[in-house]
């Protein structure tokens, strides 16, 4: 199989590259259009550096030390020590994909021919990529203002041959060994290219990027299991037609809808909610999961926009412009992509909430018409899934709390030049937790549903749709069991959630729909 390449400078980059190249772990090259706005850009830089002004980030310190001019025997240590001072993270090491995923961004923005970068220095951080030797990062040391600094920073600090990395098999070693391993030589920075290398919003960026790839799969699948959810309740589906949605033209309301009626067609068990236990309407949760999925796929929407905006943006201070100017600016502040995150988190944290009602609804004997309690096999005996609900409730809790805003917070910084900051990062941090723990709440209500579908089916008398059926064995292929008594539970809520997170759950439904939104 042929690795997917990458290739930075000839057209725009999006969010499937950095996806490729994070995660997949796709080459990275720079085009020829690349390199030449790198050696422009370079041009002018060194015209500055010969000049006896003063200029920020070339022939100065940094945040509040840049009233200080720095003689130009001493600017490559400046540049060396401004990476070593700022790799001042502390704490876990941030996850190798966010990782690959903030290179690449510094190095798309490096190659726009902004910086003021040597094409050298940029290729260096695509070979490291290339290489798959991931600096060691660690979760604390950004603020989402004068860019991802500390994150940045200890990446910078593996391309001078300093610090640690993880090499492609795993292994944490010095830098410099794994440089020499893959016959690479540590960069000598010059004038701006410590400060280039650390001034932008890729960590936040990247993450955002992640998070968009995984919510989209997992608002598909909680539109899934909000439909399994309403055959085993035996509700109505009239409330998906899409008349009723082109009302309220919602974009991403009408797509879970669409979503849920494709999942529901054919199956036997809607539509008896006249029956026994007659009830005009379905609960709220149930009734109105295309308002809330919805709502969240426009969120995203919206999120993702921000985030193309950004890719197609250079955020370095100072920056180079066309004319050749160097110029100071702010476009490192991380505002905009700080509050798209948050907003995620809150679309996130609410979706999870209306589906663990409806998990709660199946296992209530008193609000699941007729399914028997916990759906457990023998009531009293058996327990049922009566603590998956609970685990489910208690990752809930959690992401109500992540979905307090992170940018709504501001802690000044270096002797107040720094005054105001985004917080991004730490935004960016919550909401990975988030979409973790969004996938096992997701996960349980799958768990939950296909387990009660089969009680509504056993005897014949009522069948699920094709969808559903196929959803049911794919799932029990997959390891976890359906109707019996109590067993050790948490191994099957463990396939569900790698059911969910790998896709396998959309994939099985869309065996029978074809494509789902």
């Amino acid at each position: 199989m042929t690795m997917h390449t990458v290739v930075l400078g000839e057209s725009g980059t999006t969010p499937e590259d950095v996806i490729a190249v994070a995660r997949d772990g796709a080459r990275v090259e720079l085009s020829p259009q690349a390199v030449a706005a790198l050696e422009a850009a370079r041009r002018h830089i060194e015209d500055l550096a010969a000049r006896p002004e003063p200029v920020y980030g070339v022939s100065t310190g940094f945040g509040a030390l840049a009233v200080r001019h720095i003689s130009p025997g001493l600017r490559a240590q400046l540049q060396r020590n401004i990476v070593r001072s700022h790799a001042a993270g502390m704490g876990p090491r941030v996850e190798r994909e966010v990782v690959r995923a903030l290179m690449f961004l510094r190095l798309k923005t490096l190659a726009s021919g902004r910086t003021g970068v040597r094409p050298r220095v940029a290729q260096a951080i695509a070979d490291l990529l290339n290489a798959g030797i991931t600096p060691v990062v660690h979760e604390y040391g950004s603020l989402g203002c004068s860019g991802d600094l500390a994150p940045l920073s200890h990446c910078a600090l593996a391309l001078m041959g300093e610090g640690d990395a993880e090499g492609p098999d795993g292994t944490v070693a010095p830098a410099a060994g794994l440089l020499e391993e893959h016959g690479l030589a540590p960069v000598e920075l010059r004038e701006k290219e410590g400060l280039a290398l650390l001034n932008g919003t890729d960590g936040m960026l990247g993450m955002l990027l992640l998070a968009g790839a995984d919510l989209a799969r997992l608002f598909t699948s909680a539109d899934i299991t909000a439909a399994l959810t309403l055959e085993a309740l035996l509700g109505t589906d009239k409330v998906l037609a899409p008349e009723l949605h082109a009302i309220r033209p919602h974009p991403g309301q009408a797509a879970s809808a669409a979503n849920m009626r494709k999942v529901l067609a054919g199956s036997g068990l809607t539509g008896h909610h006249q029956d026994d236990a007659p009830r005009v309407q379905d609960a709220y949760s149930v009734r109105c999961a295309p308002q809330v999925a919805g709502a969240g796929r426009d969120t995203l929407a919206h999120a993702l926009t921000v985030a193309q905006r950004e890719l197609d943006a250079a955020v370095d201070n100072p920056v180079v412009l066309p004319d050749g100017r160097v110029e100071s600016n702010g476009n490192f502040h991380g505002a905009p992509v700080a509050y798209v995150l948050d907003f995620l988190a809150v679309a996130a944290a609410d979706l999870a909430s209306v589906a663990e009602r409806r998990t709660d609804r199946l296992l209530d004997k008193n609000r699941s018409h007729g399914l028997p309690p916990f759906l457990a096999h023998d009531a009293g005996v058996d327990s049922g899934l009566m603590i998956a609900q609970y685990t489910q409730a208690a990752l809930v809790s959690e992401m109500k709390r992540l979905a307090v805003p992170a940018s709504a917070d501001s802690i000044p910084s270096s002797a107040m030049q720094e005054d105001h900051v985004s917080m991004g990062w730490s935004a960016a941090r919550k909401l990975r937790t988030a979409v973790d723990n969004l996938t096992r709440v997701v996960a349980v209500e799958l768990y939950a549903a296909t387990r009660a579908v089969e009680l509504r089916a056993e005897g014949g008398r009522l069948t699920p749709g094709d969808a559903t059926a196929a959803i049911v064995r794919a799932l029990r292929e997959a390891g976890a069991e359906g109707p019996g008594p109590d067993r050790f539970l948490s191994p099957d809520l463990a396939a569900c959630e790698e059911f969910v997170r790998t896709g396998a759950l959309v994939g099985a439904a869309q065996s029978v729909t074809g494509a789902l939104a």
